[in-house]
């Protein structure tokens, strides 16, 4: 049992509800890797009632295991850049991520990401964290990244991502009228070559589904919220293009009209999961970015 006012971000603390061994609690209650275990044992991270204790330690009811979290942090630059943090707990931030952002640096984008931010961010609570990525947006889509604070954190909750136990929804602007109410597209996405950055709708690819509902019909246009069930690169937007209905301001595979939008109307406003340790149901959603409002007023 996880009692939430003696977790931190750098000590996970589980009372044991049952009898049985450190080993076993870590495994399968706690949901470590054996990989983890062994560095566990060889930095003497683990201790039960207050003192270092072997994997293969007997566990009686009613005793506290309490593992140490020690990380270097990532070697981030850190930059204040004025992020937009809508949660914050010992295991995760939870960042609503402006459009034509990039999540973290790359050759092109070598700072001001949001990599960067979250970094100056724990730097001012002093925290030693490293920044992991549970989620990832494109730059051009704005809406809701997890960072997770440590490796547990980001293994739980990519477990539950690969298990659909995450629920993922986005509001578009799709170019044309969709005509019916609900839908759900089943198609699988395909990369065609190793170095290609385009998806197509292609039976070798991996299994994709996404399921659509119509919010508003515009002027030939649709304002639709997306829930995705599995979540490839550019699903939605390959989904979309495949039902000829592409996302209005996408360059890959909509339909571009700089009067309107200069980036994909897409934006990840809702995320619905169970928190890493306690389990308790958390949701958050992210308003909609001025300039997808605007885009709809436009199109009414």
């Amino acid at each position: 049992m996880f009692k939430k006012e003696s977790q931190t971000y750098n000590l996970i603390s589980y009372t044991s509800d049952e009898e049985s061994t450190l080993k076993e609690i870590l495994l399968d209650r706690l949901n470590f890797s054996v990989r983890s275990l062994s560095k566990m044992k060889r930095d003497q991270t683990v201790s039960v009632n207050g003192e270092f204790k072997k994997p293969s330690t007997k566990i009686k009811k009613g005793d506290l295991i309490e593992v140490k979290i020690e990380e270097d942090m990532a070697g981030f630059e850190p930059q204040d850049l004025d992020l937009k943090v809508l949660h914050d707990d010992f295991d995760i931030i939870m960042v609503n991520k402006p459009p034509f952002m990039v999540v973290h640096p790359t050759k092109s984008h070598s700072d001001k990401t949001i990599a960067n931010g979250v970094t100056d961010y724990i730097i001012k609570k002093n925290e030693k964290v490293k920044v992991r990525f549970v989620n990832r947006l494109d730059m051009n889509t704005s809406g809701l990244v997890i960072i997770a604070k440590n490796a547990y954190a980001h293994h739980t909750l990519s477990v539950d991502m690969s298990e659909d136990k995450v629920e993922k929804k986005y509001i578009t602007v799709v170019k044309g009228i969709v005509k019916d109410d609900y839908g759900t597209i089943d198609k699988p996405i395909y990369r065609p070559t190793e170095d290609s950055i385009k998806r197509v709708v292609d039976d070798r690819g991996q299994a994709s589904i996404t399921h659509y509902k119509v919010l508003e019909r515009l002027n030939d246009a649709t304002l639709l919220e997306v829930k995705l069930e599995t979540g490839r690169t550019h699903q939605i937007r390959v989904h979309m293009n495949h039902i000829g209905h592409g996302i209005i301001g996408d360059e890959l595979y909509g339909h571009v009209d700089e009067n309107l939008i200069n980036r994909q109307a897409l934006h990840a406003y809702s995320l619905e999961f169970n928190q890493p340790r306690t389990k308790e149901k958390l949701k958050f959603e992210a308003q909609l970015p001025e300039d997808i409002k605007i885009l709809i007023e436009r199109l009414k």
